[in-house]
């Protein structure tokens, strides 16, 4: 009998795309949550930033086709943005500075309501009208 990802990780985190198609979950805490004002994030998010929750790849579990555009940043560095092809819904990104973790695309958690970011980075291309976010550790550019 298949599992899904919901049953697989009970009582866990999970999360998923638009359509359904792709179910993910984690265990524990997210390590971190951040904030990202970069060009890209806003592209990507089709909004003023990114905010990701980032995990261990080992107790992250995903099921369902995705797709990966390669991308890079500023310094040149690889950075992988999965998403669902169905829906275009973007899953989570993998960074060349954070090798073995995955950075969850907060928006399609299921409960995204507790987290609390507390890192905002690429703070000078934040939108003008966004005001800093109360107890955040604030970076100009990238902090890693």
């Amino acid at each position: 009998m298949n599992k899904t990802i919901d049953d697989q990780i009970s009582g866990h985190t999970t999360g998923g795309c638009l359509c359904g198609q792709v179910r993910y979950g984690f265990r524990g805490a997210p390590l971190l949550t951040a904030i990202c004002h970069c060009r890209n994030c806003q592209r990507q998010s089709g909004s003023a930033f990114g905010i990701v929750a980032a995990v261990a790849a080992a107790d992250f579990a995903l099921q369902g086709d995705t797709r990966t555009f390669q991308d890079s940043s500023d310094s040149g560095r690889t950075v992988a943005r999965v998403f669902c092809p169905e829906c275009g819904s973007p899953i989570l990104s993998t960074i060349e500075p954070m090798p073995g973790m995955v950075l969850i695309k907060a928006g399609t958690l299921d409960d995204p309501g507790s987290l609390q970011p507390a890192v905002e980075v690429y703070c000078d291309r934040a939108l003008p009208f966004l005001p800093a976010l109360a107890g955040t550790e604030r970076h100009a550019g990238s902090n890693i």
